[in-house]
């Protein structure tokens, strides 16, 4: 299933419910990938990370990015997704 997010919020509650998804703690995630929990905390909250870390949580939980150029829909629209 794809995901549009627009904002550091919406990446957060994406990678959270892949994690609780995939039956996960965050000491869980952090281990898999040598992190630790506050930063997936940190990540999960929305917190600014690094662009590495971000992709080894991606990476970890099966997601992966695409950038593509913006589509129509109104951010009212993408936030009823959440």
């Amino acid at each position: 299933m794809d995901h549009v997010a627009r904002t550091p919020k919406q990446v957060a509650a994406i990678i959270q419910r892949q994690r609780r998804h995939s039956n996960l703690t965050q000491s869980g995630l952090g281990e898999k990938i040598k992190l630790r929990q506050a930063t997936i905390s940190k990540l999960e909250s929305g917190e600014p990370v690094r662009l590495d870390t971000l992709l080894d949580v991606l990476s970890a939980l099966n997601l992966e990015m695409i950038i593509r150029s913006r589509t129509k829909s109104s951010p009212e629209d993408l936030e009823a997704m959440f």
